[in-house]
């Protein structure tokens, strides 16, 4: 099967497989739109009951249609799909869009038809896009082969959509914008070219500079993360997920048929990625946009320069939110500053140039503070006014603009006014906004982006200590789903992790042999299949001194359990030696159906719960990816000594990741697996296990 996807966007020749003389049906629009927009290539609509349609020769069927024709577009009932395939297939045909709707997304028999299709496109090497999709769009070939009117401006954004609607929605919003697109491309259910395939393929085209997705699952969430990974290092992707709240996971599957995994691992996978996440469709484009005509900013520092004084308020305060601060004007600046502005302009961070401000005066700002090193952004923001022509302030924007290579964008807080602004501003690649927040919101995201270009991800942690076949006589030897702290220590151990001295004891007696053996104090857990939280029924007791405590304590254990829970099965007692001080954190792994292993740690025992301050990866992780999940949350500041606090072992919390995260990737039939609590001892010393337990996929 051929891995070029260059035929759904240059091809040679196009046939238009059941195109009808019908406007109002979709496959004239699509067999019109093929004609509109500059394509040189052949275009041969397929039809055995027309002879001309749009002025085109038809032809009978796909085995008439004369060379070049390296592309198939199919508006054909989803039952005639998989014939039509196999003629393209005949025919020699390598790419085929299949508009049509009518499979997975309607479940039955949809998903069966799918999966004959993408059989058949293999046989004969094929590539598909859809089905359920509008079709692909390449500006720079002309090349339209969706039903949707109108187009956007060429420019250098490859936007790709699991969504036909968000594709012909998207077009419409950025029709008059002067936003510069290269490539749309709708992908419906994706039965064979996914969105990272499509990353990929924009990743590698020398056209394309920022790549914007709309995506509502991912397919294959590790093939995303590597294709991700490489292509961020070269261009930015800029993202929107749908589906991060329960009602919006279900609406994508019943739309799509996408099963959507758990939000937290999307973003984790987005972070380590380098993927640019965003929260709504006018932020995809806001950034994509910026990044597709503008440098990454140097620094946080921003000089705003502004007729208004209450939009640059708003604009410092998202500034702010995002990381970014107003420069420091010298007394220097300050003083070229009021050589041509009004006497009763403020010249400090936000220059204030008043509500009359002139061309010349957006300029004059401009110029004086673009050779500024203690700048490393400028934002000139305007409200239109009556007597101030604002497409002659854009026109002074641009000029000096065109002098620096500093980051500009420009904010112009208004609409009906602002067209031949923005069209301005656009023409030249400085990015204009409407809404004062916006600057500091496309500012965050480019930072972010520069931040993680420049890190050093390093390498997925390589353990060779772990002895994997001991850990598959636990599975093995496993009667049940849930595998509690007794059954899950030495699964631990054979991965190197460092346990609490502990032993299994049958009964009272024994408990109290275990107890002498260990050393006191030593603390007593029940252990049984039925009870995974312990705590809650009274199952643990701490800070035992001597045997007569420990038979005691079990056999008021023994007691107090049977009478709160006596479908409970006591299997024993864990003894263990009492722990030294220490910061209690939770290390966990939950086996996610799209990216696989996800990877939590945060605050230890029951308070995690409480705070929800839980830092995300997917694993295969590197030293560094662990170490960042930790820094993200508020365990990680306590850690590293918070406010003159004690200093704890971060170097073990970071193996204990990477080894727990080695034994999920070994262990696939491990569901999760969780550590609470992982005492962490002071710097040096190293963590112990005081608790864990694991669920198995079930057998």
């Amino acid at each position: 099967m051929t891995t070029d996807l260059a035929p759904f966007f240059s091809p040679a020749g196009v046939a238009i497989i059941g195109a009808s003389s019908n406007p109002r049906k979709l496959s004239y629009g699509i067999l019109k739109n093929l004609s509109l927009y500059g394509y040189v290539g052949g275009i041969y609509p397929v039809n055995p009951k027309a002879d001309q349609i749009l002025d085109m020769k038809v032809y009978p069927d796909v085995s008439a249609v004369p060379d070049p024709v390296e592309l198939a577009v199919i508006v054909l009932p989803a039952g005639m799909t998989p014939d039509v395939i196999r003629s393209c297939g005949e025919r020699g045909i390598k790419a085929a869009v299949i508009i049509s709707g009518g499979f997975r997304e309607v479940g039955g028999n949809g998903v069966a038809l799918e999966q004959e299709c993408l059989e058949i496109a293999r046989e004969y090497g094929m590539r598909l896009i859809g089905p359920n999709c509008v079709g692909t769009v390449d500006l720079l070939t002309g090349l339209n082969t969706t039903f949707i009117e109108g187009l956007p401006v060429k420019g250098s954004i490859g936007f790709l959509s699991q969504s036909g609607a968000v594709c012909g929605g998207v077009v419409d919003y950025i029709a008059d914008k002067g936003i510069g697109f290269s490539h749309f491309a709708s992908l419906g259910n994706e039965l064979d070219v996914d969105e990272s395939d499509m990353i990929a393929y924009f990743g590698a085209h020398p056209a394309v500079k920022v790549i914007a997705a709309y995506v509502e699952g991912i397919q294959d969430g590790q093939k995303f993360i590597r294709t991700a990974q490489r292509v961020s290092r070269e261009k930015p992707i800029v993202l929107l997920k749908a589906g991060r709240s329960d009602a919006g996971a279900q609406a994508v599957s019943s739309h799509t048929g996408s099963l959507a995994g758990s939000y937290a691992a999307y973003q984790a996978a987005f972070k380590q990625a380098g993927v640019i996440e965003v929260d709504d469709l006018p932020a995809l484009f806001d950034v994509a946009w910026a990044l597709s005509c503008q440098p990454l900013p140097k620094g946080n520092r921003v000089a705003i320069f502004t007729n208004a004084g209450g939009p640059a308020a708003l604009a410092s305060d998202a500034l702010d939110a995002n990381g970014f601060k107003l420069a420091a004007i010298s007394p220097e600046k300050q003083a070229q500053l009021a050589e041509k502005l009004n006497p009763s302009a403020q010249v400090s961070n936000p220059v204030d140039m008043l509500g009359g401000a002139e061309p010349p005066e957006f300029a004059h700002c401009l110029e004086t503070l673009i050779d500024d090193p203690e700048v490393d952004v400028l934002l000139p923001m305007l409200v239109p006014q009556a007597l101030v022509n604002s497409g002659d302030v854009a026109r002074a924007i641009v000029e000096q603009a065109e002098k620096t290579k500093k980051t500009v964008l420009a904010c112009m807080v208004g609409e009906q006014s602002l067209t031949e602004a923005r069209q301005v501003l656009h023409q030249n690649h400085v990015p204009m906004s409407i809404f004062p927040e916006v600057p500091g919101q496309v500012l965050g995201a480019m930072q972010g982006y520069r931040s993680w270009m420049v890190k050093d991800h390093g390498n997925p942690f390589q353990f060779t200590d772990v002895h994997k076949d001991e850990v598959q006589g636990v599975l093995n030897a496993a009667t049940q789903k849930a595998l509690g702290e007794a059954e899950t220590r030495p699964a631990l151990e054979a991965y190197g992790l460092d346990l609490i001295p502990g032993a299994l004891a049958k009964n009272a007696d024994e408990a109290a042999k275990v107890a002498q053996e260990i050393g006191f104090p030593v603390a007593v857990k029940v252990v049984s299949p039925q009870i995974l939280h312990k705590s809650d029924l009274g199952g643990i007791a701490l800070n035992l001194s001597n045997e007569s405590d420990v038979i005691d304590a079990v056999r008021a254990m023994q007691a107090g359990i049977t009478a709160a829970a006596p479908m409970a099965v006591i299997e024993g007692y864990l003894v263990e030696k009492m722990a030294p001080k220490g910061l209690e954190v939770i290390i966990g792994m939950r086996r996610d159906p799209t990216f696989g292993p996800l990877m939590m740690f945060g605050l230890g025992g029951v308070v995690v719960e409480l705070f929800k301050d839980v830092g995300f990866g997917i694993a295969p992780l590197s030293p560094q990816q662990a170490r960042e999940m930790i820094e993200s949350t508020r365990a990680g500041q306590l850690l590293q000594g918070f406010r003159g606090g004690p200093i704890y072992d971060l170097a073990a919390v970071v193996d204990v990741i990477g080894r727990l995260s080695q034994l999920a990737l070994d262990n696939p039939s491990i569901a999760e697996v969780e550590v609470n609590p992982l005492l962490v001892l002071p710097e040096g010393q190293g963590a112990l296990v005081l608790d864990a337990r694991m669920i198995l996929d079930s057998k």
